[in-house]
């Protein structure tokens, strides 16, 4: 379940210039999917009117913006509060600056990845605290608003167990914690019904202890509020009264004069059933806080507000000390978490054995040798090594260039970080440098610099206090946040990290680099911050993401590893990257070395052409022979695959303008894929051997009749390209049906030069004769009839070796399975390896296929317990279905599934193998409930592989028949065909016929009895026909 918002609003600080860059943000994660299954209809990024307006004066101004959107989009005329009748609204602060993050808490990268997100993505605390919201913490909650403050690293259990039961007013949100973290924030104090008293903050130990519950935690306050939506129209109704129209854009344009308000303080507090009016308004600092004391404590204080205080919840204020930073960061978040922190995070590392355990890395590319030690983190980086990084470090936003600063300087215990700033409209960039263990406000006599006293950095480096403040500057104010320490600009040099990396006194005599800075114009972190570049900044993080995006395609690629890249090419198309992957793909498939990996990089430019047709443009699978791009496809199948995806990509270009034209593009990469496919399967041919034999006389039939098969477990394993990049494992049961060897063919040489195939099939309902006479190879035409189980490849067998008797010949078994898969990648039907091994091998066995190429398969013979084959046939039956399908329609989409590497067709693919193993040893063992298991577990794995593979009638079908069955599954693909039964009691093949009949809505059916067929194919020569028919006798492809 997940809370559908109707709004969800984002408010930052008047002054930073970032709204627009934040207003993307939020669109770009309505794209990926973050906000929900049902996106909101209202997404906006809003600034506050003032600079310090408070959360509780960005509250009401939200609230005001999203109601009179609301407004608006119901057709109304003025702003009115029955919107916020049915309204969920979720308002996100960003709050104050953060020391170690210029685009603030919000947007603070944590060192997680979601595999299981539709779109890829680096894991802000914006996402986590949406996530949170979203899929947990409001689950269940009526309407009316929610507050959330976005300044604290959030866990919350999957069921937060919140009743809303007959509530009303308003709710604060509180974690357990323990009472030494609460003497720095705020504690509730409630009642014995879980009303809330008083809200204490930086308490005495006493009354932070009258705040304890019986397991001696307290209630913290952790910046999220709920309102109903009558509290929060009483909320929206102060927005006209003075002084609270200066907590609005409205107040601004009219004029009125600023007023700074607290969420908890001032409005949540007014509603606490320890405070009487005269203490809550007198509480105020001047009289316009009074004022609007007043008019709240009028307003709300009638509501009750109650406290949810969540079991096994975690609160982590970000604090401005950096080894808390680092700490947040490096170590593993609660059991509770939904996500997963990890030690390289959306990064490229070339050499990841120099990250220490206990170090992060986030968001970076790392060339050549960088070493990170335990407890260091590294966000944001473009470096190349040798490099060491010591303990205690925190890097951020440093780029490539900056590395030949860094090699060969010892850096431990310190902050280096790169900003983006703009002074009017010059970008710059520029650096900082601070020790882990410095407080940004202590004055300068109390404090240290570089972790070392002001007086000792003085000695060391040769500045002086007068360089940092100016000399009216109050002592009480000289601290670390306002030392204009870090260069911007020089009159003639450029400068760099390096002007930074002096400061921290390595060189003996720093006479050079204390000239050059001292001529530099330096600003103060508290100057700075009113100058950086937010916009800028998340721009660099984008571009740095897309680049490690880059690599990881390469590595994902040319390493063959079964990693998704589906969802970094849906977040390339969201954010405007597409070009880059587009050309990284084009890169990998025309220099890899074997076909198996340019056809997968083809099969992800396909993707990617078909996220950019964002749902638009028709279905996927469709044809793939234009003329335009044939040129193309020629050059691939000369094996020229370089050139052949560079023209590939040439004609790319002209189906880039519109939805309809990039599907048909995408399906064009898939057919040049399918060519390098094909030619990687044709790497069999090697196994296929072919030894002379006395020539049958002219006229003289070659007849080979073969059993069908049944695929007991393992089926898609076979099919390339997952037989030959993941490796396979399927077992199969050569089967007669109704007592006869059903699918067969005759070959004879005739003395006119022309070629005569007729076919003749057959279903339960009659029986259909094709005949075509061909005088040239072009005449031949593909086509296409429902058949049996396994039947088209079996068939292609019996063909094959009839044609190989008749021309003077022979080829082993062996041969014939691998001439088989030849074929079919000739005929580009696609096919795997399965049903030839089931029809041409006797009995019971399983063949397997190595994760590699040339592709080779191998067969096993499964012995059974004596009298288990006649088991097998007694409990065995074949039900047809009535329903038809063609598993090549199946087939491209569970070769675009494998070729996306969705982790369910991963892991499933994993799973059907180890099914396989577990099939055979249950017929080794002679246990028929284990081998029901396994068909019912194989039929699951068919359904997650190729979904729509069971349609409805085959479903009720398999309920009807489930009491009576240790296990049941459709033959070959699914979709239609033949179902097979292992039934529980022997020879029910007319029980099973009166229940079927009884079934509604299943029109044409047959059940047939089936039986091991121990004897296998038989090719022979019976003689000449005298009648000069092409007809093979009784013989029949079903």
């Amino acid at each position: 379940m997940a809370a559908e918002w109707s709004a969800v609003l984002l408010t930052c600080r008047r002054g930073h210039g970032g709204v627009s860059a934040l207003q993307r943000e939020l669109e770009v994660r309505r794209l990926r999917g973050g906000l929900g299954p049902r996106p909101p209809a209202l997404l906006l990024a809003v600034e506050d009117p003032w600079a310090r307006l408070g959360s509780g004066g960005a509250t009401l101004n939200a609230l005001l913006v999203a109601a009179e959107h609301l407004s608006a989009r119901a057709g109304c005329t003025v702003v009115t509060a029955d919107v916020l009748r049915d309204a969920r609204i979720l308002i996100l602060h960003m709050g104050r600056d953060f020391s170690f993050d210029d685009c603030g808490r919000a947007f603070t990268c944590l060192p997680a990845e979601e595999p299981g997100a539709p779109a890829e993505a680096l894991v802000c605390n914006l996402d986590s605290l949406l996530g949170t919201m979203t899929h947990r913490l409001c689950v269940g909650s009526p309407p009316g608003v929610w507050v959330c403050s976005t300044d604290m690293l959030l866990t919350v259990p999957s069921a937060p167990g919140i009743d809303w039961d007959g509530f009303q007013g308003v709710r604060v949100i509180a974690v357990p914690g323990s009472p030494a973290y609460a003497r720095n924030h705020g504690v509730y104090l409630t009642n014995e019904q879980g009303l809330v008293h008083d809200i204490i903050y930086k308490g005495t130990e006493a009354q932070i202890q009258q705040c304890a519950g019986p397991d001696g935690t307290v209630p913290l306050v952790c910046g999220i509020v709920f309102f109903s939506s009558d509290a929060a129209e009483q909320l929206l109704a102060t927005h006209v009264i003075p002084p609270l129209d200066a907590c609005t854009y409205m107040g601004l344009d009219s004029g009125a004069p600023p007023i700074q308000l607290s969420l908890f303080f001032d409005i949540v507090l007014c509603m606490a059933g320890g405070m009487t009016e005269e203490g809550f308004v007198k509480g105020g600092g001047d009289a316009s806080v009074r004022s609007a004391r007043s008019v709240l404590w009028t307003a709300l204080h009638g509501f009750p507000l109650s406290m949810a205080c969540i079991p096994n919840a975690s609160y982590d204020y970000m604090t401005s000390s950096a080894s808390d930073h680092i700490r947040s960061l490096t170590l593993l978040p609660s059991s509770a978490s939904h996500l997963h922190f990890c030690k390289t995070a959306h990064s490229h590392v070339d050499q990841p054995s120099l990250l220490e355990d206990g170090s992060s890395v986030t968001n970076c590319v790392l060339e050549g040798a960088v070493q990170l030690a335990a407890g260091s983190v590294i966000q944001h980086c473009h470096l190349q090594g040798p490099l060491v990084i010591g303990p205690g470090c925190l890097l951020s936003g440093l780029d490539v260039g900056s590395s030949a600063a860094l090699r060969g300087c010892p850096l431990r215990d310190v902050v280096l970080q790169g900003h983006h700033v703009r002074l009017r409209d010059l970008p710059c960039r520029v650096f900082t440098l601070t020790g882990r263990l410095d407080d940004w406000q202590s004055p300068v006599e109390k404090a240290t610099y570089l972790n070392v006293p002001w007086a000792e950095f003085f000695q060391r480096t040769g500045v002086r206090e007068g360089d940092l403040w100016d000399a009216e500057t109050l002592r009480r104010s000289r601290c670390l946040l306002s030392a204009r320490l870090f260069p911007v600009l020089h009159a003639r040099e450029a400068l760099g990290l390096e002007d930074v990396l002096w400061l921290l006194g390595l060189a003996t005599v720093p006479s050079e680099q204390l000239v050059r800075w001292r001529t530099a114009w330096r600003m103060s972190w508290q100057e700075l911050l009113l100058c950086l570049d937010m916009e800028a900044e998340l721009g660099a993080r984008q571009a740095l993401f897309f680049l490690q995006g880059q690599h990881k395609v390469r590595r994902v690629l040319l390493g063959r590893q079964d990693s998704s890249l589906l969802p970094l090419a849906r977040s390339a198309v969201h954010e405007g990257y597409h070009k880059a992957m587009l050309d990284t793909l084009d890169e990998v498939a025309s220099t890899a070395s074997d076909a198996g990996i340019a056809a997968r990089a083809l099969a992800c430019i396909a993707e990617v052409l078909g996220c950019m047709a964002r749902g638009e443009g028709g279905l996927r699978s469709g044809p793939a022979a234009n003329r335009e791009w044939a040129s193309a496809f020629g050059r691939l199948e000369s094996g020229d695959i370089a050139g052949g995806v560079q023209e590939l990509a040439a004609e790319r270009q002209k189906w880039m303008s519109r939805p309809a034209l990039l599907v048909r593009a995408a399906r064009h990469y898939e057919g040049a894929e399918q060519i390098l496919v094909r030619q990687a399967v044709m790497s069999s041919c090697q196994f296929i051997t072919v030894e002379q034999v006395e020539l049958p006389p002219l006229g003289h039939w070659v007849q080979a009749v073969c059993p069908a098969r049944l695929d007991l477990s393992g089926g898609w394993s076979d099919t390339p390209p997952i037989t030959y990049e993941h490796g396979g494992a399927v077992v199969d049961v050569a089967v007669l049906v109704d007592g006869c060897r059903p699918v067969g063919a005759r070959v004879r040489r005739i003395a006119q030069p022309e070629l005569r195939l007729v076919s003749l099939s057959g279903t339960p309902q009659g029986e259909v004769v094709a005949e075509l006479v061909c005088r040239e190879l072009e005449h031949l035409q593909d086509y296409c009839q429902p058949h049996a189980p396994g039947t088209s490849s079996i068939l292609a067998g019996a063909v094959m070796a009839s044609l190989y008797r008749a021309a003077g010949k022979a080829a082993s078994t062996e041969s014939l399975i691998h001439a088989v898969l030849h074929l079919e990648q000739r005929l580009t039907t696609g096919g795997g390896w399965q049903d030839q091994v089931g029809g041409l091998i006797p009995g019971i066995k399983i063949g397997r296929s190595k994760a590699q190429l040339p592709l080779r398969v191998e067969v096993e013979q499964i012995s059974v317990p004596d009298g288990f084959t006649q088991t097998l046939n007694d409990h065995l039956l074949l039900v047809y279905t009535g329903k038809t399908r063609l598993a090549r329609n199946l087939l491209q989409d569970v070769v675009r599934n494998w070729y996306a590497r969705l982790p369910s067709i991963v892991q499933n693919a994993d799973a059907l193998v180890s099914n396989a193993e577990e099939c055979a040893q249950a017929l080794r063992q002679g246990d028929l409930m284990l081998l029901g298991k396994c068909l019912e577990c194989y039929w699951q794995q068919k359904k997650c592989m190729a979904p729509g593979c069971e349609p409805l009638a085959v479903g009720r079908m398999m309920d009807a028949l489930r009491p009576h069955a240790h296990g049941q599954c459709l033959a070959g693909a699914g979709g239609g065909g033949f179902l097979y039964i292992l039934t529980k009691a022997p020879w029910q093949k007319e029980a099973l016929h009166q229940i079927l009949a009884n079934t509604e809505g299943l029109g044409n059916f047959s059940i047939h009895s089936i039986e091991v067929d121990t004897g296998g194919f038989s090719v022979e020569v019976v003689g000449c026909d005298t009648k000069d028919s092409a007809h093979p006798g009784g013989d029949r492809a079903v």
